[in-house]
């Protein structure tokens, strides 16, 4: 007997949006309704799933469907990403936490709505995920970690025990946070960065000693 599951839509086409299908069908929880893009690309197709619709049409699917994910990825800021977010709670949308199923996740940690876990990632125990965080593939989050709202932690990141990682940060594919560390707001991190003391000011940072770039 074929158990009927939830429908969820996706909002935000390309390369994030595939990536957050495959965990999705990983879990086996959700059937995927469709996908909300930009009105150009309604009729395309991200991996086999339909996109049926731009944003002004959420009202009208919210009726035919409960469960949403912002699936825009993360390059520049997170300004759609967030505005994505609080236009689906406006609407009413229920915003579950996706685990990939080959993730790792402690019992004593903690991860909020919208937020997605994708393949191979670890959480150990202790930490604390918010809303609509991205925790990209093969990142690792040791104990103790307190990550806010609206955050992304790039592909193979590691961030060690004690961390605190405030709202509106981006942190790039390879990056290492020392413990004990802690990251103000609006901060963007580059690739492959070491982070070995407090960032105290909003920026952009890189490099290994890591230095303010913008």
């Amino acid at each position: 007997m074929k158990i009927k599951k939830d429908k969820i839509i996706l909002v935000g086409g390309g390369g994030h949006c595939s990536s957050c299908i495959d965990v999705i069908l990983s879990t086996n929880e959700y059937d995927i309704f469709g996908i909300i893009d930009l009105k150009e690309n309604i009729g395309k197709k991200i991996n086999i799933f339909s996109i049926i619709g731009d944003d002004s049409m959420l009202p009208e699917f919210r009726t035919l469907c409960n469960n949403a994910l912002v699936t825009l990825g993360q390059i520049e800021n997170n300004k759609k990403r967030k505005e994505l977010y609080f236009l689906l709670k406006s609407l009413n949308f229920t915003l579950p936490v996706i685990v990939a199923k080959s993730a790792i996740i402690s019992k004593n940690s903690t991860i909020s709505e919208g937020t997605i876990v994708m393949h191979h990632a670890l959480i150990n125990s202790g930490s604390s995920i918010g809303k609509n965080v991205i925790i990209n593939s093969k990142a690792l989050i040791e104990h103790d970690v307190e990550i806010k709202d609206h955050v992304h932690v790039s592909t193979g990141v590691l961030i060690n025990g004690g961390c605190k990682i405030d709202s509106d940060v981006f942190i790039g594919s390879g990056s290492v946070l020392r413990n004990g560390i802690h990251i103000c707001n609006d901060v963007i991190i580059g690739a492959a960065s070491a982070v070995m003391k407090d960032i105290t000011d909003s920026g952009t940072y890189f490099g290994n000693p890591l230095r303010r770039v913008r």
